[in-house]
């Protein structure tokens, strides 16, 4: 009797009807549907058969009687004509605990050839709303992230977002990998995101390494992956750190990078007909920014946090173009990363004069904020007389702030060194903050 109870709410579950079209147009990346009058909804998944198997599509617009797609894979086999079927209900992720230590794409399917995922109970949108600003909880204490620039000058937060600005090759990846081993939250789920596909196993073996990957969970979508895939994999990205969070726990959520995601989504405007605005970017671009970027965050009463750390690919390094100037104003902080610090031989090349952490001063104590001002102070003088002290236009005793700056300066960069493997502390960072300043003065 249970066997016939299970099958009898397994047919009244099955659809009475199934809606299907054809395809009208290929037109580049635009797949062309009719037929889906009435049916078809913003963001419906369709299924399409064609010679090399089935694509995978998403509605992403509609005009009059023609559903307008894009796909998540490679359209090639696609013909006028072919058949496309209008799946039922809404595409969900089912997270669970087992997910950690492993690599999925975009849809949340695996990659890393250890089998298949366990199924989690509870069902997840990919595209969810964040969380009411009412019911939110404050940002929590100061996390420790083992880089000494961000802990001393750029504090990051529990339940803080914090935007990592650089251009290309100047150790963006290096410091990300560094802060999902490194920084004190229980889970980190990181999204690559247009990512060089030679470097996503470099990154998963090198730089995350065993220990970090086995608390982490990698969500990646290559440079040559279509945009729908690429937008989809922020998506996901956020879904899997919100499944952590309403559990209870704090979750680092690293993504890199937001201005890929934001090329993603400039395809799929100007695919369904919108006009390029600000650089060639669509309006929905930046309507769409801020519902990814405010998914993190703190959670509700009861809830855990997401810490996140999203970086921004900046074109020609020029911090001021849309994308950087965009995310600057909804994150709660920036860290910018100069190459010309890089090129110095400094790693982690954070310029930390022009790197801001909105959570200061309140999140430090009162003699570290004394401590941190008064290195800024003279790093920002020396700064000034750079040009002017390595042509030896300077004379020594002109001023005696000058004087001090540039006995300084170097001992604060030397300070601000560090490898990969070699982990710093607030407390240790300091107190040799405070002792190079002790040194100095006398």
């Amino acid at each position: 009797m249970q066997t016939l109870a299970s099958a009898a709410r397994a047919i009244r579950a099955f659809p009475t009807d199934r809606h299907f079209g054809s395809v009208a147009a290929v037109r580049g990346a635009l797949i062309e549907i009719d037929g889906l009058l009435g049916s078809a909804r913003i963001g419906s998944r369709i299924a399409i058969e064609c010679e090399g198997g089935t694509v995978d599509a998403e509605v992403t617009g509609l005009d009059r009687e023609t559903a307008h797609c894009l796909s998540f894979n490679d359209p090639h086999g696609i013909a006028t004509g072919t058949r496309a079927d209008l799946l039922q209900g809404q595409s969900v992720l089912r997270p669970t605990d087992q997910w950690l230590g492993r690599v999925v794409d975009g849809l949340g399917r695996p990659i890393d050839n250890k089998g298949p995922l366990p199924v989690g109970p509870e069902p997840r949108l990919f595209k969810a709303d964040p969380p009411a600003a009412a019911n939110r909880t404050r940002v929590g204490r100061r996390l420790e992230t083992g880089v000494r620039s961000l802990d001393l000058f750029a504090p990051l937060c529990r339940g803080q977002r914090l935007g990592l600005f650089a251009g290309s090759g100047v150790g963006k990846s290096t410091l990300l990998s560094m802060l999902a081993r490194w920084v004190e939250t229980d889970i980190a789920v990181i999204g690559l995101i247009g990512e060089r596909g030679r470097e996503v196993q470099e990154f998963i073996e090198d730089d995350l390494g065993p220990e970090g990957l086995a608390r982490s969970v990698v969500v990646v979508a290559t440079s040559d992956s279509p945009a729908l895939m690429r937008r989809q994999a922020a998506w996901t990205t956020l879904a899997i750190a919100e499944h952590f969070r309403d559990a209870g726990r704090d979750v680092m959520c690293l993504m890199d990078s937001v201005t890929r995601f934001a090329m993603a989504q400039r395809e799929i405007g100007l695919a369904n007909g919108e006009p390029p605005a600000t650089k060639g970017y669509t309006p929905t671009v930046f309507a769409e920014l801020p519902r990814l970027l405010e998914r993190a965050g703190p959670g509700g009463p009861g809830q855990g946090s997401i810490t996140g750390l999203f970086s921004v690919l900046v074109d020609g390094d020029d911090h001021d173009e849309p994308i950087a100037d965009a995310v600057r104003g909804i994150l709660d902080g920036h860290i910018v990363m100069s190459r010309k610090i890089a090129e110095r031989g400094r790693f982690p090349a954070i310029d930390i004069l022009k790197s801001v952490s909105r959570m200061l001063p309140d999140c430090h104590e009162e003699e570290e904020n004394r401590l941190r001002l008064a290195a800024l102070r003279h790093l920002s003088n020396y700064a000034d007389m750079e040009e002017l002290v390595r042509l030896g236009a300077y004379k020594t005793g002109s001023d005696a702030e000058v004087d001090e700056a540039i006995r300084l300066a170097p001992a604060i960069e030397d300070l601000l060194k560090q490898r990969k493997d070699d982990r710093g502390s607030v407390a240790h960072s300091f107190a040799r903050l405070a002792e190079l300043m002790t040194e100095t003065s006398q």
